[in-house]
């Protein structure tokens, strides 16, 4: 742990003011601990500690060291104005006034003021206690993977599911369809599928609108492109091997456009 403290008499005795380094720790994350719970201790905020650490997620493990940064109080003197406090500490008179709630640019002799760090002048909106961050992690149970071998395992466990989810449900028959694709996101638009899903309920359902004398409402597909879905919607346009498949947001559908792909029926 290290701390950086100047006495404040001696810092006083040098000028008519002063500056106190304060909170630069070196914190050794334990069992249990979460980002929100350091914040609070310290006294800064959660962006501010991820931009510390270079964090780019609320996940923390235990065993792992998180640096609280310094930030310094000043006393002001006769003669100082914010403009200048905030020029001689690289940062902006409107920083100065939200770190210390000041509604003018008036301060008085013997106010003291607080100086956050220059790299991280922009003041993180509050987090509030129920939007607590992730519990530390147990460093014997899990060890944080490289970006390149994060990519890798999502893209395996995604492989394996694909995989597994094929061979549980054998292919009834595969055909060439022409896919549109519409949202319930639209003026007009009911979001109730032929089936009874609420899609504007339900915006991650994967859902698509099948021709039933085709494809039998509720079956299992494949749409290449888009995914393992059901058919669980019907539409006047869709006839023969037509489909349209559900996208939640209508930019998205519109960028979907027509497309002819391959469609997997399971049983």
């Amino acid at each position: 742990m290290k701390k950086s403290i100047l006495s404040l008499a001696a810092a006083a005795a040098i000028s008519g003011a002063f500056t106190i380094p304060v909170q630069a720790e070196d914190v050794k994350v334990k069992d249990g601990d979460t980002l929100w719970g350091i914040s609070q201790t310290y006294k800064v905020s959660i962006e501010e500690i991820k931009s510390w650490n270079h964090l780019s997620s609320d996940t923390i493990y235990a065993g792992k060291t998180i640096h609280i940064s310094q930030e310094k109080h000043y006393m002001v003197k006769s003669g100082d104005t914010l403009w200048a406090i905030a020029d001689k500490n690289h940062v902006s008179v409107n920083d100065l006034k939200s770190w210390n709630s000041l509604n003018s640019d008036t301060i008085h002799p013997k106010q003291e003021l607080v100086i956050k760090p220059v790299a991280n002048k922009e003041k993180a909106a509050s987090v509030k206690p129920e939007q607590n961050s992730v519990q530390a992690v147990p460093a014997e149970q899990v060890k944080p993977a490289a970006p390149a071998e994060k990519a890798e395992k999502e893209e395996k466990e995604k492989t394996v599911s694909n995989s597994e989810s094929t061979n549980q449900s054998s292919i009834e028959k595969e055909i060439t369809v022409r896919a549109t694709a519409y949202t319930a996101d639209c003026q007009g638009c009911s979001g109730t599928t032929a089936t009874g899903i609420d899609l504007k309920a339900n915006p991650d359902a994967k859902v698509v609108a099948v021709d039933p004398s085709i494809i039998p409402l509720g079956s299992k597909v494949y749409v290449e492109g888009y995914g393992y879905a059901t058919a669980a919607d019907t539409g006047s346009a869709i006839k023969g091997n037509r489909v349209d498949i559900f996208i939640p947001n209508e930019q998205d559908a519109l960028n979907w456009g027509v497309k002819n792909v391959k469609m997997k029926v399971l049983n």
